[in-house]
C-alpha cells in the first residue's frame, strides 16, 4: 500500500465520535400520559369536596360533579392549545396570544397555583394520615389523640423537603409510578363504589343532597355588601362553581406532558383526555356525591379535612374491614397526594425555565448545579415559598383552598382568551384538532364553542375577584410581585435577552464522547436501524418524512451529523461552511417531539462526509441511509459518492441509500 493510499484513508476515518442526549427524546404511550396527569389533577378529590362545604354547605357534591364534567369542555380546549404547539402550556400560548407581559402575568398566576398546590397537596395528606392514626387510636380505646394542624404542617414540610432534594438531584420522574399509583386508586374506587352500593341498598332510601348552596358570609366575601348579589340565583351558583372549581387544578400538567407523547401525538392526546375525563367524573365527582350521600349530615364537618377516609369509615360492615379500606385510602391518596407536591415542583420549574428561556430572567435564576445539573436556585425558591405557605397558613387546608382557585382560575383565563385570539390572528397554523362549535366564515373559524367557554371561565374569574378575599389579595399580591421580578429581571437580562431572541431557544444538549463507532450503538433499544444523514437546520425535510412513514415502532432512528475537522478545506460541498450544530441538533429534537418519535442523534468529526456516513452505517448494522439533497450535487452524483464510500470499506453487506426532497426521492440497493 502507497503512502498516498495510506494518507487518503487517514483522511477518511471518523477522529471522534459524539453521542448527543437530551432529557425528552424518550416517549410514552398515552396511559402513562394520562396516569402523570392524574396523579397531579387526581389529587384534588381528596379535598375538593371537604373545602366546596365549607364554603356553602350540603349541596356540594352535585358542584363537584359539575365541575367535573366542565373539565371535558377545557380538556378540549388543551387539545386545540397542543395541536398548535408542541411545547405548550399557558406561557407559550398567552405569549403567541396576547403578547408578552400577558404571559408573564399568566405565568405569574400558574406559579402561584403551583405555589399552593404542593402545600395543600402534602397538607392533605397528613390529615389524612393523622385520620387514620385518631380512628385506629380510638378502636383500640386508647385515650391519645394528636393535633392534627401541628401534624400536618410537620408532614407536609417533610415532603416538600424531601421532593426538594430529589428535583435538586434531577431524579427522574418515572411514569411507570405515577401507573401504579393510579391503578391502585381505581381498584380502591372500585371497592368504595361497590361497598357503597350495598350500604345504600341496605338502608332503603337515599336521600338526595339539596341543589341550592347556603353561601356563608366569609365565602360571599366583599359581595355581601353588593345587594343585587344576595339573592342565590345564577350568580349563588357561579359564586358555588367558583369555590369548587379547585377541582380542576392540575390540567395544566397535561400540557407540559404533551412533548413527551409517542406517535401519533394528537390521537394519543385524545385517549389521555378521555381516560382524564371519565377519571374526574367518576373519582373526584362520583366519591365525593357518595361521600355526601353516606356520611351522616352531622359528620362531614368532622370529616372535611379527610372527606374519603370518612366515606370509607361510614359504610355498613365491620369495624376492622372499614379501617382496613380507610388505611388503603390512605395509602393510596397518600401516594397520589404526595405525588402532587412532587409534580407542583416539577411544572413550577419548567414553567420558570420556559421563561427564562425567553431571556426575561437573569443567569442567577439559570444557574446551573455543578454537580447535578439542575437549576437549583429556581428550585430552592420554589421549595422555600412553598414551606412559608405550609408554616403562614398554620395546616388549614381551607384557607389555603379559598387563595387556591386565583391561580387556577386566571391562568384558565389567559389561556383560553388566547385560544379564541389565536383562531383570527394566527387562521392559517394547522391545527390537527379544534374546539367543536364553529361557524366558517370566509377564512376565519368563528369559534363559538370555545368562546362559550371561555365566557364561563372569565365569568367564574371575576365573580372570584369579589367573593374570595384571600384569594385576591394574596393571588393579585403574589402576581405582582412575579411581574416586577419578571420586569427587572428583564431589564437586566435585555442584552442576552435579544441574543437569545436573535438565535432561537436553544435544546440543552449532553455530549458524550466515546472512544470508537461501536460503543455509540451499544445501549439502543431495538436491533435495527436507520442512519439518517443531516447537515442544515433548514433542510430537515427527509428526516420528516421518516418520522412520518416509519410505521414499524421498533426501529432505532440515529441522525448523523458529519462535522468538518477545523483545518479541512477540500471538497466543493463542505468548503467555506460554518454549520452551528447546536441549533441543528435542536431543531431535530423539536421534529422528534412533534411526531413524537425519539431520535438517537450522533455528531463525528471528519473530513469526508460519505465515507463518515459508511462507516457510522456499518457500525450501527444500519439497513438504510437516508439523505437529504444536496445543495451542490446533483441526486444522481451524490448517490455515486455514497456507492464508492460504501465499497471502500474493508467489509460490507447489502444497503439500502435513499435521497429524498419535496415530490421526489432517488432509492438504490447495493
Amino acid at each position: 500500500m502507497n503512502e498516498d493510499t495510506t494518507n487518503a484513508q487517514n483522511k477518511s476515518k471518523v477522529k471522534s465520535v459524539v453521542v448527543i442526549s437530551t432529557a425528552m427524546l424518550t416517549f410514552i404511550t398515552f396511559w402513562k400520559a394520562a396516569a402523570i396527569v392524574l396523579c397531579d389533577f387526581g389529587s384534588s378529590a381528596f379535598y375538593a369536596g371537604g373545602i366546596a362545604y365549607n364554603a356553602f354547605g350540603p349541596a356540594f357534591p352535585w358542584y363537584i360533579l359539575g365541575v367535573s364534567f366542565f373539565s371535558g369542555l377545557l380538556l378540549m380546549m388543551y387539545l386545540e392549545s397542543c395541536s398548535m404547539f408542541t411545547r405548550s402550556g399557558v406561557f407559550p400560548v398567552v405569549s403567541a396570544g396576547l403578547g408578552e407581559k400577558a404571559a408573564q402575568l399568566a405565568a405569574s398566576a400558574l406559579l402561584f397555583d403551583m405555589a399552593l398546590t404542593g402545600p395543600i397537596s402534602g397538607l392533605s395528606a397528613g390529615n389524612y394520615l393523622i385520620g387514620l392514626i385518631n380512628s385506629t387510636l380510638a378502636i383500640l380505646k386508647i385515650n391519645f389523640s394528636m393535633n392534627p394542624e401541628i401534624f400536618s404542617m410537620v408532614f407536609a414540610a417533610a415532603v416538600v423537603i424531601y421532593f426538594w432534594y430529589q428535583n435538586v438531584k434531577g431524579t427522574e420522574d418515572s411514569s411507570e409510578k405515577s401507573a401504579e399509583i393510579i391503578k391502585l386508586s381505581l381498584i380502591i374506587c372500585a371497592i368504595l363504589f361497590l361497598w357503597s352500593a350495598i350500604t345504600l341498598a341496605l338502608r332503603g332510601t337515599v336521600k338526595l343532597p339539596p341543589l341550592k348552596p347556603q353561601l356563608t358570609k366569609e365565602a360571599m366575601g366583599w359581595a355581601v355588601n353588593i345587594p343585587f348579589m344576595q339573592k342565590v340565583g345564577y350568580i349563588g351558583v357561579l359564586i358555588a362553581l367558583g369555590h369548587s372549581v379547585l377541582a380542576l387544578s392540575g390540567l395544566e400538567t397535561l400540557a407540559q406532558v404533551f412533548r413527551e407523547l409517542e406517535y401519533p401525538k394528537i390521537q394519543n392526546l385524545k385517549k389521555t383526555s378521555m381516560i382524564i375525563f371519565v377519571f374526574a367524573v367518576v373519582f373526584t365527582g362520583g366519591l365525593t356525591f357518595l361521600a355526601a350521600l353516606i356520611i351522616p349530615p352531622a359528620d362531614i364537618a368532622k370529616y372535611s379535612d379527610n372527606l374519603i377516609s370518612g366515606l370509607a369509615m361510614s359504610l355498613k360492615g365491620p369495624t376492622f374491614l372499614k379501617l382496613l379500606l380507610q388505611a388503603a385510602v390512605v395509602f393510596a391518596g397518600g401516594l397520589m397526594l404526595c405525588g402532587a407536591v412532587n409534580t407542583s415542583i416539577i411544572g413550577a420549574n419548567g414553567t420558570m425555565n420556559r421563561i427564562a428561556e425567553s431571556g426575561i430572567l437573569t443567569d442567577w435564576f439559570r444557574k446551573i448545579h455543578k454537580k447535578y445539573g439542575t437549576t437549583y436556585h429556581i428550585i430552592n425558591t420554589i421549595c422555600l415559598t412553598q414551606l412559608l405557605v405550609i408554616f403562614l397558613s398554620r395546616g388549614h387546608v381551607y384557607l389555603i383552598g379559598q387563595a387556591y382557585a386565583f391561580g387556577v382560575l386566571w391562568s384558565f383565563v389567559f389561556e383560553m382568551v388566547s385560544i379564541v385570539v389565536l383562531r383570527f390572528k394566527n387562521r392559517e397554523q394547522k391545527r390537527e384538532f379544534m374546539m367543536p362549535f364553529n361557524i366558517k366564515f370566509d377564512h376565519f373559524y368563528i369559534p363559538i364553542g370555545a368562546g362559550f367557554v371561555g365566557f364561563i371561565v372569565v365569568a367564574l374569574a371575576g365573580i372570584n375577584l369579589l367573593t374570595k378575599k384571600i384569594a385576591t389579595i394574596s393571588g393579585v399580591s403574589f402576581g405582582l410581585i412575579l411581574f416586577t421580578i419578571f420586569y427587572i429581571s428583564g431589564r437586566l437580562n435585555a442584552k442576552k435577552a435579544n441574543i437569545m431572541f436573535e438565535e432561537g431557544p436553544r435544546e440543552k444538549l449532553n455530549e458524550t464522547q466515546v472512544p470508537e463507532l461501536n460503543k455509540a450503538f451499544e445501549n439502543l433499544p431495538y436491533k435495527e436501524n436507520i442512519l439518517v444523514t443531516v447537515k442544515n437546520a433548514d433542510n430537515l425535510y427527509h428526516l420528516e418524512k421518516v418520522l412520518t412513514d416509519l410505521k414499524d415502532s421498533e426501529i432505532n432512528i440515529i441522525v448523523l451529523y458529519v462535522r468538518p475537522l477545523e483545518n479541512w478545506n477540500a471538497g466543493k460541498d463542505r468548503a467555506g461552511t460554518s454549520v452551528d450544530y447546536k441549533e441543528l441538533f435542536t431543531q431535530v429534537i423539536l421534529k422528534a417531539e412533534n411526531f413524537g418519535r425519539p431520535v438517537h442523534p450522533i455528531m463525528v468529526n471528519s473530513n469526508d462526509f460519505f465515507a463518515a456516513a459508511a462507516q457510522v452505517a456499518f457500525a450501527a448494522k444500519a439497513q438504510k441511509i437516508v439523505m437529504g439533497v444536496s445543495g451542490t450535487y446533483g441526486a444522481n452524483e451524490q448517490m455515486e459518492y455514497m456507492v464508492m464510500a460504501w465499497a471502500a470499506l474493508p467489509e460490507k453487506y447489502k444497503i439500502t441509500a435513499e435521497i429524498l426532497w419535496p415530490g421526489r426521492e432517488v432509492s438504490f440497493k447495493f
